[in-house]
């Protein structure tokens, strides 16, 4: 093929197979120092001519583990991962896969060397989940090397089998009981039924805007989360509409102010900041008597009622705007007697049957 554009890199590169005096046949590929086609070219032709001499070929170098992981992480994770995504790997590399890995060319990384360090990592009280976490992003970075041609191929790596993962959730009891104590704090009562009658997450509370809020029409937008301060989309990438209950609507329209665009802040608009929104759960939490947890368990709760009242997961999935339904499937087992009611049907095809037996 031609001298062609890198669609990733957008260098200019060549790659040709070469045919042998012996017959057989030789590929070459290469990227010049110069990025330009014409450089791309006669890179290219100066390749087959060291081939045809039978010249032996320069070994390709191949970075370490470290020095590509920096790259990848200047390059590819800036540019397709959200602030907290980055975060977490650039928590994974330092912690787990540096100690490991870091002296280690890329092409040296053999599936042995990942089990070995899979083992490690359970051995130290790691969970399951968090062990293919890990694996998870050595394997992106190894995909990252192969598609950049830096090594020829990533050693096959085997996730671990982890149990059904389980989350805590408020009953409607201890739900009203949070909400009812909350009342003396207007504010921290809007984000309580916000969080829980609207299952917006902990920064998606914090990013939420007057104008986003559709008071006449009920309707609340999701459109953006703030973490750690850097405010960017949902989680999934896309916004999602939340239809407000009354009890919502009420609690945003008591706190109507002219502070800022933000709905939840300080006085002079700046934002509450993510220990403000922990200190101010637990001390709702503690008024109402009840369990201390985070914020994520009134999205949870969120979920976890919608399913109990009846709700189908497709609607669950779109309000709660989870990417999968197998996320949201994880929250059906608490539907009312799905499962009695399945079995009732076989009793209700019987008797029908048997009526129509008694008749003939």
């Amino acid at each position: 093929m031609p001298a062609y554009r890198d669609r990733r890199g957008g260098d200019w590169r060549y790659r040709k197979r070469v045919r042998l005096s012996d017959g057989t046949r030789a590929r070459i590929e290469g990227t010049p120092s110069l990025n330009t086609k014409l450089a791309a070219e006669t890179a290219e032709r100066a390749h087959i001519e060291r081939i045809l001499r039978g010249e032996p070929e320069k070994k390709k170098e191949v970075p370490t583990f470290k020095a590509f992981a920096a790259d990848f992480m200047s390059s590819y994770a800036r540019a397709n991962n959200k602030p907290s995504e980055q975060a977490s790997k650039a928590s994974i590399l330092n912690h787990h896969l540096l100690p490991v890995f870091g002296r280690m060319r890329l092409d040296g990384i053999s599936a042995k060397d990942v089990e070995h360090m899979k083992a490690g990592l359970l051995d130290r009280g790691r969970s399951r989940k968090r062990v293919n976490n890990i694996i998870n992003v050595l394997s992106k970075i190894l995909k990252y090397a192969e598609e950049l041609e830096v090594i020829d191929r990533i050693p096959r790596m085997k996730m671990l089998k982890v149990a059904p993962q389980k989350f805590d959730f408020l009953t409607f009891e201890e739900f009203e009981r949070l909400v009812s104590a909350a009342t003396v704090e207007p504010d921290w009562h809007a984000a309580v039924i916000v969080a829980g009658e609207a299952g917006l997450r902990l920064g998606e509370v914090l990013a939420l805007e007057w104008g986003d809020i559709d008071l006449k029409a009920g309707l609340l937008t999701v459109m953006r989360t703030d973490w750690r301060g850097q405010v960017g989309a949902p989680k999934s990438g896309k916004a999602r509409k939340v239809p407000l209950t009354a009890r919502a609507m009420a609690a945003l329209r008591s706190i109507r102010h002219l502070k800022g665009k933000l709905i939840f802040c300080w006085e002079d608009g700046s934002p509450w900041t993510f220990t403000t929104m922990r200190a101010g759960l637990k001390r709702q939490q503690k008024r109402a008597g009840i369990r201390i947890t985070g914020w994520h368990v009134l999205r949870h709760t969120f979920c976890s009622h919608l399913a109990m009242r009846g709700a189908v997961p497709k609607a669950i999935q779109d309000l709660a705007g989870h990417q999968s339904v197998a996320v949201t499937n994880r929250y059906m087992h608490l539907g009312p007697g799905e499962l009695r009611n399945a079995i009732a049907l076989l009793e209700t095809g019987r008797q029908v049957g048997d009526k129509g037996q008694n008749l003939s």
